[in-house]
């Protein structure tokens, strides 16, 4: 089989590995698509230690739809032809391999195979492309249930792309009808758009009015403010928590599910008069899993419509090279049955 081996920035090596062998309690499946996250583009162009703990010379690649092609005497949960999403956390049996499951190789052994564990049967009215976005749905999906969100709020959310309109269709999900997706990218904004999303441009020197036109105004604790309970971060950009602190009405929730290493300063006396919180989010859980695939069993929105480029194994150079682009992709998938 095929197995994408990570060497270091700017490096992969296509190698020929051997087909792995299932124990008497193992599966083996054949991926079918795989998404390219963030971390992925982020270790790729700056190397180890910038996105998932990705080994050199190891496998990677997290984000998958798979199908069962060989299963251990002792398995009987699953069976051969059966179309399965790994759940990364747990599909190794070691949640340190969350963001090195082997999504660009051909083939993952998966150990000790449990259903609604470490495979979860995928429904089948949701197609093949879709579902290999479950896994950076759950993300967003989580960072959307992390707001505590309630009927009636309002929210925005800073980053247009997978992780951050999986948040938006996750807050829609859970009751929140006014939310916004702001980014740089006219590109990235615009298919939001087509999902039927309130979109703002960064990049316009007035967004900040923008907001509140579109929102109104609640107080601040310094200010009449664009009236938005909830804000996510999906970017990591330091401004946008600055943002936050200094513009951010009175009771208001910031989650931050963006990857950034910056360390902040935060002025709590200022949180405290003015009520705020700051949440973290980070991975997912299995309630995440159900949502997401409700959500995409349901048709509501067209999740394949964000898929913008697909490439070969082959290309895995080219293809995280592109996902990288925000201004010209905004997911971009490899499938296997291309050579």
């Amino acid at each position: 089989m095929k197995s994408a081996l990570y060497l270091g920035k700017e490096s992969i090596n296509i190698a020929d590995t051997a087909i792995p062998i299932p124990g008497d309690n193992d599966v083996v499946i054949k991926n079918i698509y795989s998404s390219i996250c963030g971390t992925d583009a982020a270790v790729y162009m700056h190397g180890p230690n910038t996105g998932h703990r990705v080994a050199v010379s190891g496998e990677f690649g997290h984000e998958t739809v798979s199908r069962i092609t060989a299963m251990g005497k002792n398995v009987t949960d699953f069976r051969v032809g059966q179309r399965v999403y790994p759940y990364p956390l747990f599909a190794k049996n070691d949640i340190s391999r969350a963001g090195t499951l082997g999504a660009f190789s051909e083939y993952i052994l998966i150990p000790e195979a449990k259903l609604n564990h470490s495979l979860y049967t995928v429904p089948a009215c949701i197609s093949d492309k879709t579902a290999c976005l479950i896994e950076p749905f759950t993300v967003g999906f989580r960072a959307a249930r992390r707001t505590q969100p309630v009927i009636g709020e309002k929210a925005i959310v800073f980053g247009c792309g997978t992780i951050g309109l999986a948040a938006a269709i996750g807050l829609k999900c859970f009751g929140i009808k006014k939310v916004m997706l702001c980014d740089v990218s006219d590109f990235r904004l615009s298919i939001a758009e087509k999902m039927g999303f309130a979109v703002c441009s960064i990049k316009d020197i007035d967004w900040h009015k923008t907001t509140e036109q579109y929102f109104g105004t609640a107080p601040s604790l310094l200010d009449e403010e664009a009236d938005i309970d909830i804000v996510i971060d999906a970017a990591g950009q330091n401004t946008i928590l600055d943002f936050y602190m200094k513009h951010g009405k009175i009771g208001s929730r910031f989650v931050s599910v963006a990857v950034g290493q910056a360390v902040r300063n935060i002025d709590l006396l200022h949180m405290t008069y003015a009520q705020q919180s700051i949440i973290g989010s980070g991975g997912y859980v299995p309630e995440d899993v159900r949502d997401v695939m409700d959500m995409m069993v349901s048709g509501t929105y067209n999740i394949e419509s964000i898929i913008t480029q697909e490439f070969s194994i082959e290309n895995l150079d080219k293809a995280i090279r592109t996902a990288a682009d925000p201004e010209h992709a905004f997911n971009v998938i490899i499938d296997f049955a291309k050579s």
